[in-house]
C-alpha cells in the first residue's frame, strides 16, 4: 500500500509551529465552536487542543455527533421494535447507547434480531431473508442521501426506516439564538459541507456576524481554520470562507441535495439537550410514507408518544453538545461513565466527546 503523501504534507509539523507562531503573534483571545465528531478527534489525538489554549485559543464541540444527539425517546422507538420481533439493522455505535431500563445490546443478547449494519444496502439485503427489516437512520446530511436513493428506488414492502436524521444549520442557529456561550467563530464540518456546501451557512453570518470557516480533519487544516478565523476577528469581518477547498464546493454536491429534496421534506426535531428546533429533521415524503416505520408500526410506536423520556440520572451530555460543559467536568466522567460501562451516549459513540477525551487523555 503507497503511503498517502498529501496526509504527511498535512501533518507538518514545522509548518503547524509556524502557524501557531501566527495565532500567538496575534495575541487574541477567542472562543470558537465546531460541529463535528473528527475535528474534535484531530483535535485531541494529535495535541493541538492544549497548544491553542496556550495561545489564547479555546475550541468546544458543538452538537456534531450524530448518535449523541439522538433522543431517549428514539432510542426507546428502536428498543420496542426490537423486542417486538422486528429485525432492526442500526450502525454499531447505536448498540450500547442506553435507554430508559435497556440497550440494543441487551435486546440482542435476549434472543432480539439487532443487526450491525455499515450502510442501508446491508439492511435492505436483509430483507430478502426476514419478515420485517428496520433501518434506522441515523445522520447528518453526510449520510442522508444513501438512505433517500434507497427509498427512491422502491425496496421491498417489508423495509422500512425510523428516521432519525438531523441536518446541521438550524442546530447552529440554535445554538447562536440560545445565547449560552459567547462564540467569536465557527468551525463547520467538512463531511456535511461535502453535501450541502458553503451557501447554508451564509445567513448565520449575515445575521449574527460570526465569522464561520469550512474545515478539513487534518491538523493543519484546523490550524489553518482558526489562523483564517482569528483573521476575520481582527478584520471585523463575518464571512463564510472555506479552508477545505479540496473537497468542498460552494454550490455542495447538487446530485445528492435534489435527491434528499425528493425523497424527505423539513420537520421539526428535538434534539438531545436541545429544545424543538424547527426545520432541523427530515421526514420522508407523503407518496414515500409506506416506508415510514413510525407510520408501519403505529400499533407498537404509538404509545411512546404520550410518554416523557429523562436524560440518565447524572448524564451532562446536553450540556456538553450545547458547548456549555468540557467532558472532563461531568462528575461522572471517566469514573461511573466509561466506553465500556456508558451512563450517555457521548460516551459510546466514537464521534462522542466523552469517548474521545477518555480514549486519548
Amino acid at each position: 500500500m503507497k503511503p498517502n503523501f498529501d496526509q504527511f504534507k498535512l501533518r507538518d509539523a514545522k509548518k503547524a509551529k509556524k502557524i501557531l507562531k501566527k495565532i500567538e503573534d496575534a495575541d487574541e483571545k477567542i472562543k470558537l465552536m465546531h460541529v463535528c465528531g473528527t475535528h474534535q478527534d484531530t483535535l485531541v489525538k494529535h495535541g493541538l487542543d492544549p497548544m491553542l489554549k496556550k495561545v489564547g485559543v479555546e475550541i468546544c464541540q458543538g452538537p456534531g455527533c450524530p448518535v449523541c444527539v439522538t433522543t431517549q425517546r428514539e432510542i426507546e422507538e428502536m428498543i420496542t421494535l426490537a423486542e417486538n420481533g422486528k429485525t432492526v439493522a442500526v450502525f454499531g455505535d447505536m448498540l450500547n447507547v442506553p435507554g430508559s431500563e435497556k440497550t440494543l445490546l441487551d435486546i440482542r443478547s435476549e434472543g432480539g434480531d439487532v443487526k450491525i449494519v455499515y450502510s442501508i444496502d446491508d439492511a435492505l439485503k436483509m430483507a430478502k431473508e426476514k419478515d420485517e427489516v428496520v433501518f434506522i437512520s441515523v445522520g447528518f446530511e453526510t449520510t442522508i442521501p444513501s438512505t433517500a436513493n434507497v427509498i427512491k428506488n422502491g425496496p421491498p414492502s417489508n423495509f422500512s426506516i425510523l428516521p432519525c436524521n438531523r441536518v446541521v444549520p438550524p442546530a447552529l442557529e440554535a445554538i447562536m439564538d440560545m445565547g449560552e456561550i459567547d462564540l467569536d467563530g465557527l468551525i463547520e464540518p467538512g463531511h456535511v459541507s461535502t453535501i450541502i456546501g458553503t451557501e447554508p451557512y451564509r445567513s448565520l453570518s449575515d445575521r449574527y456576524k460570526i465569522p464561520q470557516v469550512v474545515a478539513g480533519f487534518e491538523p493543519l487544516d484546523l490550524l489553518l481554520a482558526v489562523w483564517m478565523l482569528l483573521k476575520q476577528v481582527q478584520e471585523g469581518r463575518s464571512e463564510v470562507e472555506n479552508e477545505y477547498k479540496r473537497v468542498v464546493k460552494e454550490e455542495g454536491n447538487v446530485k445528492a441535495k435534489k435527491l434528499m429534496e425528493k425523497v424527505f421534506e423539513p420537520t421539526d426535531v428535538r434534539w438531545r439537550g436541545f429544545p424543538n428546533i424547527p426545520d432541523s429533521g427530515l421526514k420522508l415524503r407523503e407518496r414515500y410514507g409506506m416506508y415510514d416505520a413510525r407510520d408501519k408500526f403505529s400499533d407498537i410506536l404509538g404509545p411512546l408518544k404520550d410518554r416523557e423520556f429523562e436524560e440518565p440520572e447524572g448524564c451532562s451530555c446536553g450540556a456538553v453538545l450545547r458547548g456549555v460543559m468540557k467532558s472532563n467536568e461531568c462528575t461522572l466522567f471517566g469514573d461511573e461513565c466509561t466506553p465500556n460501562d456508558p451512563v450517555g451516549p457521548c460516551m459510546v459513540s466514537r464521534e462522542g466527546a466523552c469517548n474521545i477525551e477518555y480514549r486519548y487523555r
